[in-house]
């Protein structure tokens, strides 16, 4: 009797840990480059009944499950146009943009392409929404160019046309550019907070050689609402049967105890 309190109320728990799941995929579904989180079960020790430990039959009894881990998968999603020439879309799986934070020097990774310029001490450098600087392909911070006002407010005149730029040169390979790196394990990637994720111990980033881009979109939210939807009501409903599970233990523990007296 006490196992079955025992697997309900671990299931009841489990399952306001997959919620909290749910819930946050479906917080972030307007957050661009977001990946959403899928959380993986296992059982707990099984065992035989009328029988000895090491034997195999169909009367088998279990002590609930427990959450092993959460998983995320860094697959392509779709994308929205933005016209900034900021902003960046990682066409390919499993690729992220490496930034740095300009305080402590703490490297991360993300899939989020918003990027803009910011002024710093020593000129214009490309940085995310979180204030982190974009690193090139040296891991190097990215440079931006210093905006021409005189420019800007010439193309805002009637009739302005730009000058033509005859020095139609190819870019150096190697100038500064924006950059992606992947992992030979990227599900072991720790999530951060932020759409940023660092390595563990022993894992270093690769660079990715000819890097799939597009300029002038952003990747959005990989969450899926419809899924995460029936997810949450699967959840639900399992919740209230090991609540039920919990109660029934409860009333028959209740009538023994009463048949004793």
């Amino acid at each position: 009797m006490n196992q079955s309190f025992y697997t309900g109320a671990l299931g009841a728990g489990i399952c306001l840990a997959k919620m909290s799941v749910i819930s946050n995929n479906i917080a972030n579904v307007n957050n661009n480059g977001f990946k959403p989180k899928v959380a993986a079960f296992s059982d707990l020790m099984n065992f035989n009944l009328n029988d000895s430990e090491d034997a195999v039959t169909e009367l088998m009894s279990g002590n609930g499950v427990r959450m092993q881990r959460t998983y995320t998968t860094y697959g392509v999603s779709a994308v929205t146009p933005t016209n900034r020439q900021e902003d960046y879309a990682i066409m390919q799986d499993n690729a992220f943009f490496m930034v740095q934070d300009p305080v402590t020097g703490e490297i991360s990774y993300t899939r989020d392409g918003h990027f803009y310029r910011a002024e710093m001490d020593d000129g214009y450098y490309l940085m995310t929404t979180n204030g982190k600087l974009v690193l090139d392909q040296n891991g190097e911070p990215i440079v931006a160019e210093t905006p021409d006002i005189e420019r800007l407010i010439a193309e805002m005149e009637e009739g302005y046309e730009p000058e033509e730029d005859d020095d139609d040169e190819e870019d150096d390979e190697d100038s500064p550019r924006v950059s992606l790196y992947t992992f030979s394990n990227p599900s072991r990637l720790i999530s951060v907070g932020n759409n940023e994720y660092v390595p563990p111990e022993g894992m270093e980033p690769e660079l990715v050689e000819n890097p799939n881009l597009s300029q002038g979109v952003l990747e959005t939210s990989g969450t899926n609402l419809a899924q995460e939807m029936v997810r949450m009501i699967e959840c639900q409903r399992a919740y209230t049967y090991a609540l039920k599970m919990v109660m029934t233990s409860d009333e028959v523990e209740t009538t023994i105890n009463s048949l004793r007296g």
